[in-house]
Formats: structure tokens, sequence, C-alpha cells
């Protein structure tokens, strides 16, 4: 038997480990490389349907599939995207030219021809689209050739490129080969992620589109899940099972900060959080009881205790960014001995019951700030019934005009930045999302401001209109207006990534570090 000179057994142990050792950290670079992207939100996405929807959770999956015809920057300003240029021809008609590379997933080019569907789809009210009231100022698309489209208004619509930075192109032939309820479930976009597969309530995946008109995306996979629980959020996070994770609690923050493998993202929101009245509701149809609730309401307790100072009470319902904000309004300030007042001069000396909605994990604290209201009105006797409804049936019931609570929670944001798109949803009795209306007189004064504010492109006689609008609905106690809240993201430390102050999640720019 042959010897080995222990110093070639040292050799060979020495390259032996470093094999081991070499191997496990390629296995592991790639493990990180290749484990996908995870971004935990409340709630799941309701459809895939661009057309079909009009919340901020849905959509922050569906930015990923399909591209935009404009795109709103980061500092909210618009500039091309699918549409390599445009020109307003008159101040009711504008033209745009498509790049001419462009293909959806399954291979198909994409064409004004599809530009011009996925405007009609949207103003064919079969389709029952809840975009519809977004895109009603369009009267007619017409496809010049097969790369240039034109739009027309019926009168000068100020917030037209805006919507079109928020307008998905779905291809054509491929949505009137499926349909409309296949495609809701299977869809094809031309953007930089593919639907890899969706299981409802678990799970959305992606894969990247590697024939992306801008080049393929650094980070292959996607997965969104909906976790309505923070506490569950901030738990994945923090063991490494998520990426991103949206709504994170204020109380959370240090321990977020601390952890080497996590950071904050923070911005300022666009996004405010509301109490519309169900005014044709017998109880609250009397601004006595509405007032009462408004001052029944601590805004300040719920922003100190709940948000930990990070948000600020709001005055009207639209938000501080937009055009129309009225900087010189007050709060109404908290006053229980008046709210028990006014409930005795409505006739309810001894309380009354009323019915209130939530949803819960869909906005930040949203439970916790359901709960501290009801508890708040039940001091004054008025005594609550606080029902937490599924998200997907929640919005249903908001866009059919059938939500039947007294008061609800909902949040509001406004990527236009303009108040005459959430006027128009919210109080324009013409659609079935105005659940203010206290009577016709007015409400007609209300919708004819309205329409009129959004045939002008003169920003100071859009605002006067729209100031106008919140003294009113102010007057009439329309809406408990809460707060603005701030966004708060916990993000992995290996991502680059950025938030944005309208909460659209982009992830096409990631990357890991």
């Amino acid at each position: 038997m042959t010897k080995i000179p222990f110093t070639k057994y040292a050799t060979i142990i020495i390259i032996i480990i470093t094999a081991i050792v070499t191997s496990a950290c390629t296995a592991n670079n790639t493990s990180s490389e290749t484990k996908p992207l995870t971004v935990l939100q409340g709630v799941d996405a309701t459809t895939l349907d661009p057309a079909m929807h009009s919340e901020t959770p849905t959509g922050n999956i569906e930015r990923q599939i399909y591209d935009t015809l404009l795109n709103q920057t980061s500092d909210m300003k618009i500039e091309p995207w699918l549409a390599k240029s445009y020109k307003m021809i008159n101040e009711t008609t504008w033209q745009f030219k498509l790049h001419e590379n462009i293909k959806f997933h399954n291979g198909d080019q994409l064409t004004a021809s599809d530009v011009k569907f996925s405007i009609d789809r949207i103003l064919n009210k079969a389709n029952k689209s809840s975009q519809l009231s977004n895109y009603s100022a369009i009267s007619s698309v017409e496809v010049v050739d097969q790369y240039t489209v034109t739009i027309k208004t019926e009168n000068p619509y100020p917030l037209l490129l805006t919507r079109l930075a928020g307008l998905r192109i779905v291809p054509e032939h491929y949505v009137k080969e499926v349909g409309n309820q296949q495609f809701a479930l299977n869809p094809i976009g031309s953007g930089p992620y593919k639907l890899k597969e969706w299981v409802k309530d678990e799970y959305v995946a992606l894969e990247a589109n590697e024939d992306y008109w801008l080049g393929a995306a650094e980070i292959k996979e996607l997965v969104f899940k909906p976790v309505p629980e923070a506490a569950a959020r901030v738990m994945a996070l923090q063991k490494g099972e998520a990426d991103i994770i949206i709504n994170l609690p204020p109380h959370q923050i240090a321990s977020i900060e601390e952890n080497k493998n996590t950071k904050i993202e923070e911005v300022a929101s666009s996004r405010f959080i509301m109490l519309p009245f169900t005014t044709k509701n017998e109880v609250v149809n009397n601004k006595k009881v509405r007032e009462a609730i408004s001052y029944a309401i601590d805004v300040n307790s719920i922003i100190q205790n709940i948000f930990a100072g990070k948000a600020t009470a709001n005055t009207q319902p639209i938000a501080s960014y937009d055009l129309g904000y009225n900087n010189n309004l007050k709060p109404l300030s908290y006053n229980p001995e008046k709210a028990k007042q006014l409930l005795k001069e409505a006739g309810y000396e001894k309380g009354i019951a009323i019915t209130m909605g939530s949803p819960s994990g869909r906005y930040m604290m949203d439970k916790e700030v359901a709960e501290a209201i009801k508890a708040q009105l039940e001091e004054v006797g008025i005594k609550v019934k606080l029902t937490f409804t599924e998200w997907g049936n929640y919005v249903s019931q908001i866009l059919a005009g059938t939500i039947n609570y007294d008061l609800w929670l909902i949040g509001w944001g406004n990527s236009t930045f303009d108040a005459g798109s959430t006027l128009d949803f919210w109080v324009n009795s013409e659609h079935d999302t105005c659940y203010y209306r206290i009577n016709e007189q007015v409400n007609n004064k209300i919708n004819n401001l309205l329409n009129k504010a959004l045939k002008t492109v003169d920003d100071e006689q859009r605002e006067k209109a729209y100031q106008e609008i919140i003294k009113q609905v102010n007057n009439d106690i329309g809406f408990v207006n809460l707060y603005q809240q701030v966004d708060l993201y916990g993000v992995s430390s290996r991502l680059n990534w950025k938030a944005r102050p309208d909460e659209s999640i982009r992830l096409y720019e990631a990357s890991f570090r």
C-alpha cells in the first residue's frame, strides 16, 4: 500500500472544503437571484381585466401585465409610452402615434385597432365597466393607420392625458376570441410580466416577458399574495418570506429599521380616508344626526394613537394634492357634548342605532380605525352595528350603488391630482357611486357645477367650481372627513425599489442588490 504524505492529505482536504464552500456560495447566490420578488397586499385582485376595476391592489398587479398609452412618472408628469408621440389637433382632438415594435404576450402586434378597442369596450355600457366615468368624455376613437389613432372628446376635457396614462391596452383579437369572463382570469397584455398562475385568495404569480419592447425585466418572477393581517405581513418580511409589504403599521417602524435585512419606504400619500353617509337611509337623512356623528369622532386621537402621528386630519372629501383643495377650511373639532345636544335636537335624546361598514386589511389599520370610531360614537349614545365586509364584495356594492350601511369607511387615491375626478365619482348624482343625495335641487346644482368644470381647461375656473361644490358638501355633512395617510412600506434590504405618492407599485425598474 502506497502511503500519501500528510501535506498531500492537507492539500486534498483544502481543495474539497474550497469546492464545498464555493458550491454553497454559488447555490446561495443563485437562490437569491432566482427567488421571486414577493409583494404582500391586504387583499387579492378582484379581476385581471383592467376595464372592470378601479382599486389600487388590483391595479398594482395589472400594472405589471399591461402597458398604458401614456405614462405618469413618479413626480406625476405625463410622458409618451406605447404612444411614442402625441399632439393636440384642436381643443377636442388628440392624435397619438404608436411604437411599431410592440407585441402582446401571445406574439400579436399591438396596433391602433387595439387602442380603439380598449377604449370602446369601456364605453360600451353593456360591459358595465367600472372605468366608464373616467372615459365618458371621449366621443370617438378613430384609427388613422396601423400605428396612428385619433381620440376626440365632446368638449375640452382637462383630464384626458392623465386618464390615458392609466389606460391599459388589451389585445382585441384575443379578448374577442376568449370573451370577457375568460380574459379576466387569463389575461394577455404587452407589459414586462406575463401571468403564470392565479390561485384566488392565495397568490398571483407572474414571470418576466423576455420579449418586452423595452428589454426584459431584471427580476424574473413576481408573486403577489393577499395577507389581510398586518402583523402577519410584518412577520413574513422579517423572516425573509416577503420583499415588499404594504400598509406597515406605524408602531412597527422601529422593528423594521432595527433589522439589518429590512428597511422602510415612506412617502406622503395622495390617499385620504373618509366616512360617506348613505343619505337615503332614514336615520342619517337627518343633517343633525350626521353633524352629531362628525362631532363625536376624535380624528386627532386616531392619528396619534393608531398612526403614531403618521397622518394628517383632512377637511374635505379630496386630497391636499388636488387642484381645488381649500387650505382655509378647518376640520370640525371633537365635541362629544355638542354631539349629544344635536342628537337631542334631532329627537334622539335616548340615543340611536346605526349600521357601519368597513373593509379589513385593505387600508392601513382600517380595522382598528373602524373599531375606534364605533367606540367613540357609542360614548355619545350612538349604538353601532359594525360589519367587516370582504373587499371584493365591498367594492362591488359601492360601484353598483347598493351599499346600505348608514356610514362606511373608504379610502380614495386620485392619480389625476384634480378634484374633478374625485368629486365626479362621489357627488355626481348621475352616477351610482353617489351616496350623497340631499335633494334634487342641491344635487342638480352640484352636477351642473361639476359638468361645467370638467369641460374647461382653465385651472382657475375649475378650482372655483370645485371649492363651491366642497363648500356645499361640507355644509350638508355629506361625509365625515377623517385623515390623509402617509404610505409606509416594509421592504427587504436585498431590493432596490422606490415608493410613489400614487401608491402604484412598479417592479419593472426594481432590482436585487
